[in-house]
């Protein structure tokens, strides 16, 4: 990949601090960086505009899965809950907090077998390790209902306080069970989907449920559940045997897809897990063009995003941004990419 795309430097005043609520703007006030791969043109927008920038036809895939308070903070460390396992287990990644509270930093220690007392009177037994960085545990209780509780949004230190949970929900997120939210969708509003649908623009759902990230490493994604609808598959069908644009919103929309693509670039139904890399060498089959925020330096969304747009016009998209003061994560602006 090319050099600038995989190995620049983020620049900390680049790093969205806070929703863009507390910024003064509305969800979808937030700015769009449109690049085109047919023209190798790089434009800037509000997000507000990205009805006009589409044409009728076209069709949004949204991930409808919602956002978990997956992060339960103990006085010293910090279990983040990640996945859950069909057998009742779940992948959690432990955190060592520091001042101010949101630095933290992952915890290398831990022992197969250990308890980890938690608030509430839960009690957190560690079976194994499952990667480097994360553990497979078991909670005394049902997960999702102890989050409920005792669980806050997971945030790293360039987010400087606590949200509530309602700033790490989209409007499209109907089945929780996501860690990390799928931030692609944040910008959509009530008002915006009524455009884009009166525009003549499709929206069909996926579930993909979302890991724990680190920021600290540079590390391909793990397995994660997902689900492609028998409706979706259908539409995404209709709209490519039509010549019309299937466009992901978000890259867990494209690992989704991308899993339950056929060679002829077809889609079926599908459900389970993907451990699907989307890369320059794999390809893409089934979509288009895609709505993503902006990724870090050396991460693995990187490939994927030069897959669908290549090479060079996605380093002269990212020195754009980084001119002209995009921001980052998932707080951040977002970046529309054209096939």
């Amino acid at each position: 990949m090319n050099a600038l795309a995989a190995d620049f430097t983020l620049p900390p005043e680049l790093e969205a601090h806070e929703p863009p609520e507390a910024r003064g703007l509305a969800r979808d006030e937030v700015r769009l960086l449109v690049s085109r791969g047919r023209t190798g043109e790089v434009s800037h927008h509000r997000f507000t505009d990205l009805p006009g920038l589409l044409r009728p036809g076209d069709l949004l895939v949204v991930n409808d899965s919602a956002t978990l308070p997956a992060a339960v903070r103990l006085d010293r460390l910090a279990v983040h809950f990640s996945t859950e396992h069909e057998d009742g287990t779940w992948l959690v990644e432990l955190r060592r907090r520091g001042a101010p509270e949101s630095a933290s930093e992952p915890y290398r220690g831990g022992a197969v077998g250990e308890w980890l007392p938690l608030p509430g009177g839960a009690t957190l037994r560690l079976l194994e390790r499952h990667t480097p960085r994360l553990w497979r545990a078991v909670l005394d209780r049902d997960v999702p209902t102890y989050l409920g509780r005792y669980g806050v949004p997971i945030r790293y230190s360039y987010v400087g306080r606590d949200w509530p949970l309602s700033h790490y929900q989209t409007v499209f997120g109907a089945r929780p069970g996501s860690a990390e939210m799928p931030s692609a969708g944040r910008p959509f509003t009530t008002e915006l989907v009524t455009r884009l649908v009166t525009h003549g623009i499709g929206i069909v759902p996926i579930t993909l449920h979302t890991g724990v990230a680190s920021p600290e490493r540079d590390e391909p994604p793990y397995p994660e559940r997902f689900e492609v609808p028998e409706a979706t598959a259908r539409q995404v069908a209709f709209t490519r045997a039509s010549g019309r644009r299937v466009i992901a919103v978000g890259t867990t929309v494209v690992r989704a897809l991308e899993t339950a693509g056929l060679a002829e670039g077809g889609l079926r139904a599908a459900r389970g897990w993907t451990s699907h890399l989307v890369t320059p060498s794999s390809g893409v089959r089934v979509v288009n063009g895609l709505i993503t925020g902006l990724h870090e330096p050396r991460s693995s969304h990187l490939l994927m995003l030069s897959a669908i747009t290549g090479e060079d016009l996605l380093s002269r998209s990212y020195g754009e941004a980084l001119r002209e003061g995009y921001l980052w994560h998932e707080f951040g602006d977002l970046h529309l990419i054209l096939g």
